[in-house]
């Protein structure tokens, strides 16, 4: 296994660290309350860094997620990649790829997904009806990758976002997470999706591990941007006339945080590499899944509590990635509940060099 990242890989990195350090502010990230930087969006647009995804790979799709994370950046990234781009170009036809890639590839469609698949929706008489209680970015998304009962994959052209631009039989409804991800409900009224892939449960769960392995770097970004926050204040705030930094409690915490950190880090890369390589990666998915979910939520309790009493105020900056943690920490599978998936899946000899 080799992780270095290549030219290219370093390149996109590096513009989308400008990007997001240079942009994603306190001050933008207030503004926007709940909602998406929509300006944002447009500049990493057109900086040309969704696009590249399909030249970096996971790999650096991750390492790209690891930046957006770092600053909390409200921009629909991870999901128009993993459920739009990477989805299509893995699964799609030929013509579904020469269709909607450009779109995606420039911003002028955003892509979410209804992942894990829940059993809410099915199919009857060519038509999807159901509900899925929430799908992040939602009320941003031009399109949402869904899975029926059968877990055949399912894209839904859920029209501009807002109000009476929605399309027939889709309905959005706005609901507010812990993190804020423009996130909505949906609601499928016998809506005619386009089946995307040849319907085999196969094409599921490869997006999925995608998801799984995209969020949890944008997971170890997440981390890595608390800590550093922690870091900066124990250096230069004093008690009993020494920086806290010093004392061995705030020490052997941050010590700890960085290894959970380093953690998620290396697991989301070992899963990505692997289906950059065409691997199988689904035991490593799930393995970075969990640490995502059970470290993660260790660091950014952590990143508020070496804050002391200013890690309590809800406006402070650290307190936004406690939010994206605890989200992060739930979203397409508990730690329990991943544990449990691969628990099953070793037990039944599919898992390969699990970390």
């Amino acid at each position: 296994m080799d992780f270095t990242p290549s030219e290219e890989q370093s390149a996109a990195q590096g513009l989308a660290a400008r990007i997001f350090g240079d942009l994603s502010t306190h001050e933008r990230l207030t503004a926007a309350g709940t909602g998406t930087d929509a300006e944002l969006w447009k500049e990493l647009c057109a900086a040309g860094l969704p696009a590249a995804v399909q030249d970096v790979g996971l790999l650096g799709l991750v390492l790209l997620l690891e930046e957006q994370g770092r600053t909390t950046a409200q921009v629909p990234f991870a999901v128009t990649c993993v459920y739009g781009l990477l989805a299509v170009a893995g699964h799609g036809t030929a013509e579904q790829r020469e269709r909607l890639l450009p779109g995606l590839r420039d911003g002028t469609a955003v892509a979410t997904g209804a992942f894990p698949a829940r059993g809410d929706v099915h199919l009857s008489d060519g038509a999807l009806y159901g509900v899925v209680p929430w799908a992040p970015w939602l009320r941003d998304a031009t399109h949402v990758l869904v899975a029926d009962a059968d877990l055949a994959l399912w894209i839904v052209e859920a029209g501009a976002p807002g109000g009476e631009a929605r399309a027939a039989g889709v309905s959005v409804e706005p609901v507010e997470t812990t993190a804020p991800w423009s996130a909505g409900r949906l609601v499928l009224d016998g809506v005619r999706g386009e089946r995307l892939g040849n319907g085999r449960p196969e094409a599921y769960a490869d997006v999925l591990a995608t998801a799984r392995t995209a969020f949890a770097g944008l997971q170890a970004g997440v981390c890595a941007g608390s800590l550093a926050r922690a870091v900066q204040h124990t250096v230069t705030r004093e008690q009993f006339g020494r920086p806290l930094s010093t004392h061995q409690g705030v020490l052997l915490r941050a010590a700890d945080a960085h290894m959970d950190t380093e953690a998620i880090r290396v697991t989301a890369y070992e899963a990505a590499w692997r289906h950059d390589e065409q691997r199988s990666c689904e035991a490593q998915a799930l393995t970075a899944a969990w640490w995502a979910s059970e470290a993660g939520k260790r660091v950014v309790h952590t990143g508020q509590h070496l804050h002391g009493g200013t890690g309590a105020d809800l406006d402070h900056p650290v307190h936004r990635h406690f939010l994206w943690g605890r989200q992060l920490d739930a979203y397409l599978g508990s730690g329990s509940e991943v544990l449990q998936e691969l628990g099953l899946l070793l037990a039944g000899g599919c898992g390969e060099g699990t970390s």
